[in-house]
């Protein structure tokens, strides 16, 4: 019987492309938690029949990887709605309005 590869390619992408939304308010929770998802799945499939699977060591450490970004993005999101809740709106516009005056958008 032919033994079935774990492709763990999406996982690492989605798991990078969370990495990469860190950066905007934690909202990369979204392709991390999916990476996550897909990965804890995949392993639950491989874990009633291991031996018909491969690259499950693979799979363990792309679910570990999509785990820790979503935690920090997690994290991330939690920081933002409490920045967003506790600060005085007019006080987040005035910044973004320096922002742009500084890079000359205004």
């Amino acid at each position: 019987m032919e033994r079935i590869h774990l492709n763990t390619t999406p996982i690492f992408v989605l798991s990078g492309l969370g990495l990469l939304c860190c950066c905007f308010g934690g909202l990369g929770v979204i392709p991390a938690g999916i990476a996550f998802y897909m990965a804890n799945n995949k392993l639950k499939e491989a874990a009633l029949v291991p031996e018909n699977y491969d690259n499950i060591e693979g799979m363990n450490t792309a679910k570990t990887i999509a785990l820790v970004i979503l935690v920090i993005n997690g994290i991330n999101l939690l920081y933002t709605i409490y920045s967003l809740a506790t600060t005085d709106w007019d006080v987040i516009i005035e910044q973004s309005h320096e922002v742009m005056r500084q890079y000359g958008y205004e």
